[in-house]
């Protein structure tokens, strides 16, 4: 087992998938002991802490879903989510707040000499919250207090940023940016930054400092914090709340729709397995592992099958297929599998297609709006053909066997005022190539300008790109863009 693995196998159950927000089954004390295990593999990691407004804006940002996905942790911070949980058939433990789970792990800090980085927010809030923090605890390292000037995303010196960060060696990254800006910038900059746990902490360093208060006990306890934060900032958050509980209520009621049933089958046998009169094939299947959904993937089949079904990965070069053919019927918990999957597919770089996929399953990833991020394949044949394309390396020039780059050029002004456009486009030629296997080039010959925000858009893109598998590569740097590169120390980013 991997060291990330190990990191966060303390768990109460099985995870399961609440609107396509994978939440992790753990209590605040589990939370606690798998950030111990990352910091003690001094690998970078990032956990998300999700409430209902997170959950709301996932539904509509395919980025945040992704970033979600590839999340380390997913904690589960709302009461709300702790009852959907509870009528979706798998009970989370508890809320795991971000607001609670702070000054528990700035406690143990100070006890086992772990540093800590504070980004983001006013400065004079996080000087406050520092100050404040010390006074609690006095032998508390403080690696570092960071407030940049607000930007948007794309305009913001990530290489700067990274590099104060990295020259402190923190074991703790609290990023206060607001959601869903901070998780974007972690998920873009957790590996620059080099930090073991980077936790996006929104709201937390308001109260650090003093700045908010916290909802009385009693009304932490019986989901009603968001009322108390409603009536200190009521201009603010009343559309946003007032927005999060009309999404959030429709359609966790259509999940709930989706994924009622009746009593577990007591047959649970798997779909047959159509045999292939490809004998090629079946050669090719020994490096991919093939599994089928039982017919009812429910929260109690869930329990039997999960660790056989992680098991499976273990030793594959290619990745696996999920033959989803028999399933009749699927809830959270099944979903949440699933996600699991092709999580621990994506951190160790292999591939997974869903083949033959029932209506039943179709729908619920239609609904949750993960249909994009699970590969499909109508049958057997063609999953394993899309396993080993997307596993195939790049012939080399010339060759005549690979598959022929998406084309985009850039030019003029690469800058801020520019990069939202820029970024739509790019995005719309890297999901034809994730969809087709093939690379992508972006041309900057007749780029002729190029600001910090042209930089991160570079940045972001790489990263993107690379969390998809899609192999993108920035071709004939004009001396303008090279200049600008080497300037703020990304001359990584022209690397093929």
């Amino acid at each position: 087992m991997n060291t990330t693995e190990a990191a966060f196998t303390p768990r109460s159950g099985p995870s399961l998938s609440i609107l396509g927000v994978p939440f992790d089954n753990v209590t605040t004390n589990q939370t606690l002991e798998a950030i111990s295990g990352m910091i003690a593999s001094r690998k970078p990691h990032y956990i998300a802490t999700a409430n209902v407004d997170f959950t709301a804006l996932a539904l509509y940002d395919e980025e945040l879903r992704r970033i979600l996905l590839d999340a380390h942790l997913v904690v589960c911070d709302g009461m709300p989510l702790v009852w959907a949980s509870r009528w979706l058939g798998n009970a989370l433990p508890e809320r795991v707040a971000g607001s609670d789970l702070v000054p528990k792990l700035l406690a143990i800090a100070e006890e086992k000499n772990w540093s800590v980085f504070f980004l983001g927010g006013q400065k004079e809030v996080a000087d406050k919250a520092v100050q404040k923090v010390q006074e609690r605890h006095p032998r508390l390292k403080i690696a570092g207090v960071m407030s940049p000037p607000f930007k948007p995303l794309h305009e913001m010196d990530h290489a700067a940023i990274c590099a104060e960060i990295r020259s402190t060696d923190p074991d703790l990254l609290f990023v206060s940016f607001g959601c869903p800006k901070q998780e974007k910038w972690i998920a873009m900059n957790y590996q620059r930054a080099g930090a073991p746990v980077a936790i996006g902490v929104g709201a937390t360093i308001d109260f650090l400092a003093g700045h908010m208060q916290r909802a009385p006990l009693w009304m932490q306890k019986t989901g009603l914090e968001w009322l108390y934060r409603l009536l200190q900032e009521p201009r603010r958050l009343f559309k946003r709340y007032a927005t999060d509980f009309v999404i959030f209520g429709l359609t966790i009621g259509k999940q709930w729709w989706l994924t009622r049933g009746g009593k577990r089958s007591i047959s649970t046998t798997p779909a047959p397995r159509i045999p292939t009169q490809d004998k090629a094939l079946d050669v090719q299947l020994s490096s991919v592992a093939e599994l089928f959904c039982p017919e009812r993937l429910d929260a109690a089949e869930v329990r039997d099958i999960e660790q056989v079904w992680m098991q499976s990965l273990e030793g594959l070069e290619e990745g696996v297929i999920i033959d989803c053919g028999g399933a009749q019927f699927i809830d959270s918990t099944g979903l949440g599998l699933l996600m699991r999957m092709q999580k621990r597919c994506r951190q160790s770089g292999k591939h997974l297609v869903l083949a033959t996929v029932s209506p039943v399953v179709f729908k619920l990833l239609q609904m949750t709006r993960l249909n994009s991020i699970f590969t499909q394949a109508a049958n057997r044949e063609e999953a394993l053909n899309k396993i080993l394309n997307a596993s195939a390396p790049a012939a080399p020039a010339g060759s005549g066997t690979r598959a022929a780059p998406l084309q985009l050029s850039w030019s003029g002004a690469v800058t801020s005022s520019g990069v939202e456009g820029l970024w739509r486009g790019a995005l719309g030629v890297l999901q034809n190539a994730a969809d087709a296997h093939n690379p992508v080039v972006i041309d900057l010959q007749g780029v002729q300008l190029m600001d910090s925000g042209g930089l991160g858009l570079m940045a972001r893109l790489k990263d993107h790109a690379t969390s998809q598998h899609i192999h993108l590569r920035f071709a004939n740097a004009s001396p303008v863009v090279h200049e600008s590169l080497r300037h703020e120390q990304m001359e990584y980013l022209l690397a093929s």
